[in-house]
C-alpha cells in the first residue's frame, strides 16, 4: 500500500527502506553482535538477495506471481531444515506447509499469469533466498541473528545506491512514506524477528510470516479500494489455519519432549 505511493524505482525504494532500517536497528546492536562469521555473513547476503531479487521479480512478472513464488519458502525449510539445523519436519507439519502454499496460490489465483519467464525464475530465487536467510538466522540461535539482518540492510542499501542516485525522490510526502517503510515495516519488525527466531524453529519462523501476503491486499483494499479476487477469502483462511496448526503441532511436540525429559530425570 505504501510503496504504491512513492515516486521512485522499486530497487531505489528497497535500498532507501533498508538504509532507514539500518539506522533504526543500530541502537539494538550490542557489543559482540557483529562477529562477521561465515554463517552471519551468509545470512546477511541471503537477506539482501531476498530484498533485491523480490523487487526485480515484481518488475518482470506479476506481483501475484512474485508473492506466490516467494512464499514457497516453507517447502525449502521443511526439506533442508533437518540437514542444516537438525530440526525434523513431521508428517502433519508437512501437510500444513503444503496447505499454506496452496492457500497463498488460491489467494492470488485470479491474478496469476503464465507470462514473465525471467520474473518467475527470479521469484523462485526469492523463495529460496528467503528460506536460506531464515535458516541462517535460526543457525545463530545461540548467537546474534540480528547481526545478519543489520548487515543485510547495509548490503541492500549499498547495492541499490546507483538506483537511488538515478531516481531519488524529491517530494517530502515520498520521504515520509519511505521513513514509515524503513521504521515500521522493516526496521522494528526485524528487531522483533531477531528476538523471536532464537525461540522458535525455522519452520515456525517462516510459517507465521506467510500470513503477511494475505494481509497485503487487505490493506490495499481497505485504503485504496482494490478488491481481492473470489478465491482470496478461502485461500487466506487456509493460510492462517495452516500457520496456527503448525505452531500448535510444534508446541505440542515441545511439551511432550519436556515431559519425557522430566520423567527420565
Amino acid at each position: 500500500m505504501l510503496i504504491k505511493n512513492v515516486d521512485a524505482s522499486p530497487i531505489a525504494i528497497s535500498g532507501i527502506r533498508s538504509a532507514v532500517a539500518f539506522v533504526v536497528m543500530l541502537p539494538f546492536i550490542q557489543r559482540g553482535d557483529l562477529t562477521f562469521s561465515a554463517i552471519q555473513m551468509a545470512g546477511a547476503v541471503f537477506y539482501a538477495a531476498n530484498m533485491l531479487v523480490f523487487v526485480a521479480s515484481t518488475t518482470l512478472t506479476t506481483a501475484a506471481n512474485a508473492i506466490v513464488l516467494q512464499y514457497t519458502a516453507p517447502i525449502y525449510v521443511a526439506l533442508f531444515g533437518f540437514w542444516f539445523l537438525k530440526e525434523r519436519t513431521s508428517l502433519p507439519e508437512w501437510i500444513t506447509v503444503v496447505a499454506a502454499v496452496v492457500g497463498v496460490a488460491m489467494f492470488f489465483f485470479d491474478e496469476l499469469s503464465a507470462g514473465g519467464l525471467w520474473g518467475n525464475i527470479l521469484g523462485i530465487g526469492t523463495g529460496l533466498s528467503f528460506a536460506l536467510s531464515v535458516m541462517c538466522f535460526r543457525r545463530q540461535k545461540d548467537g546474534s541473528p540480528i547481526g545478519s539482518m543489520f548487515l543485510g540492510n547495509a548490503i541492500t542499501a549499498v547495492v541499490a545506491l546507483p538506483f537511488i542516485v538515478r531516481s531519488v525522490p524529491t517530494e517530502w510526502t515520498d520521504w515520509r512514506v519511505l521513513l514509515v517503510l524503513g521504521i515500521v515495516q522493516l526496521g522494528l519488525p526485524y528487531v522483533f524477528y531477531a528476538w523471536s527466531i532464537k525461540r522458535v524453529t525455522a519452520l515456525e519462523g517462516i510459517m507465521v510470516p506467510i500470513i503477511e501476503p494475505i494481509l497485503n491486499p487487505v490493506w490495499v483494499w481497505f485504503f485504496v479500494g482494490e478488491m481481492p479476487g473470489r478465491w482470496a477469502l478461502p485461500g487466506g483462511l487456509i493460510v492462517v489455519c495452516a500457520a496456527v496448526v503448525c505452531a500448535s503441532l510444534r508446541a505440542s511436540a515441545d511439551k511432550k519432549s519436556k515431559n519425557t525429559d522430566l520423567s527420565t530425570e
